[in-house]
Parts: structure tokens; sequence; C-alpha cells
């Protein structure tokens, strides 16, 4: 089993090189709209291996291409940001994925130092008390450690899908990520169902995490996250409490600055932004 190379800090982002242009990436979409998922994978390795990984949270959606990807390219990278709040489930099926896998994963984690100061400032609950703080927590566990991990990269590959959320609803194959420098995100997974995911699982007896029999669609951090009832939204059980389904993303996958952050870290900031 490889060892998980975790990193913290460092990192500034590198420009692409691919050398691809948004009205390339229109056309590459086009050409893979109704092409399988290994189609895509299999291009894409074939073009930016060694630049390119899975953004992968070890969610149903994440298992299915980590399975895909390893047949093609046993080498191929994949990469987690763990918050340090995640539930324990979530690490279980990562060793698990690792073992059955044999890939190094790689993982980022917040600046401590971030952390620390925020959780002064605003508390360790912070997220429950706005969705400006939350956001915030989002920013600082999430946005900014996928900054660090997309440096040096050409392009990333993700599990959305346009069935997850009224947010994913127009989700395509192949994008050009302008809020991450031009990068490519592929997502080769945009078109298929919930019942599809499952399928893949079940036929290749991929290891999954075990919270998904447990009524959770959609995982993330623990505090964040809960079981959802029968006929609910996929996603209701992340930050249930906002209830606004169009507001319940993280920043990872819509245009949020990750030098940008969107509420202060501490008292000390709020002062120093107005003057005091």
């Amino acid at each position: 089993m490889s060892e998980p190379l975790v990193r913290q800090g460092g990192g500034a982002s590198t420009a692409p090189t691919h050398g691809l242009s948004p009205e390339d990436v229109r056309r590459l979409n086009e050409e893979f709209a109704g092409r399988p998922a290994e189609a895509l994978l299999q291009w894409a390795l074939e073009r930016f291996h060694p630049r390119i990984a899975l953004a992968s949270s070890f969610g149903a959606e994440d298992v299915v291409l980590i399975d895909m990807l390893w047949r093609l390219q046993p080498q191929a990278r994949v990469f987690t940001l763990d918050t340090w709040r995640l539930p324990t489930e979530t690490y279980d099926v990562m060793d698990r994925v690792r073992e059955r896998y044999g890939i190094a994963v790689e993982i980022y984690t917040p600046d401590p130092d971030e952390v620390a100061e925020m959780v002064r400032a605003h508390g360790y609950n912070l997220m429950y008390r706005s969705v400006e703080l939350r956001k915030l927590c989002c920013h600082v566990r999430k946005v900014r450690p996928l900054a660090r991990a997309l440096a040096g990269l050409d392009a990333w590959i993700t599990g959305l899908r346009r069935e997850q959320a009224v947010t994913r609803a127009h989700v395509a194959k192949v994008e050009w990520d302008a809020a991450h420098g031009g990068r490519v995100k592929l997502n080769p997974l945009a078109d298929w169902s919930w019942e599809q995911v499952w399928a893949y699982i079940r036929r290749h007896d991929v290891p999954y995490n075990v919270l998904h029999d447990r009524g959770y669609p959609s995982i993330g951090c623990a505090p964040c996250t809960r079981a959802v009832q029968p006929g609910e939204d996929p996603r209701a059980g992340r930050w249930w409490w906002e209830r606004n389904p169009a507001l319940q993303e993280c920043g990872l996958h819509v245009a949020d600055d990750p030098a940008r952050v969107p509420i202060a870290l501490s008292s000390r900031e709020d002062m120093a932004a107005s003057g005091a």
C-alpha cells in the first residue's frame, strides 16, 4: 500500500501549459458529449499525464473514477482535501482504496495558522452562525488547499454530475476553469445518474464510504453533513440549516478566488480593513 503524501503549505500556483484555448475546450466538450466516461479519461491521460489529477472526496462518484483511472493508468494521480473535520468513515474508505489500488493519495490540508486564527476569532463551529462564516470555514479548509493542489497541473478531474444539485445542472464534461487560471476541468460522469454510479460500484466491487448505506448520498465534513430522507434532494444533508439549495456549495466548483478570503479571519483584520 502506497503511503499518503501529506502537504500543508507552499505550492504557489503556476500557469497551465496545456496550450488549449476556450474554443478548443468547447469543441472537446461537443466531441465527448455522448461518449463513455472512460473515453474522456483515456484522452485526458494521453494528453495531460502526469500534469492531471483527480480531486477525490472519496464519495461514490470519486471511487468510480479512481477505479476507471487505475484500469487505464495505474500511476494516475489522485489528491484529496483533508479539512481535519472529515467523518471517520471517509478516512476508512481512503485507506481501503489505497490498499485496493496501491495508489499514493496526495493529501492537502489547511494552513494551521489560518485555521487557528479563524477559530480564535469565530469559534470552532462558526459554520452554524451565518452563511458568511460557513463560507469562510470552507474557504480556509478547502478552497485555499485546492489552489495548492492545482499548482503545476494542466487539468483536473472531478465527480460532478448534473443530477447532484441545481447548482450543477449545467455541468459540462469538459470545461475551461477560469477560476483556476484556465486549467481544463473534466467531469466524466456529468451525464451519469445515481443508479449508473452504483451499478458500476457493484459490478466492479469498488470500495465505497459506508455512510452511503446510512442515507448519506453526499458526504462532506462531519459537522456539515447529515443523512437525508427518502425523496429529499441528494444534497439536502449538506449545510442543511441554511435551507437554500442555491447556496449549498463550498466554493470548490464555483468562481471563488482562492486568494480572496470571503470574511475576515479575525477581529484584527476587521479593524485593519476599517482603518482602525
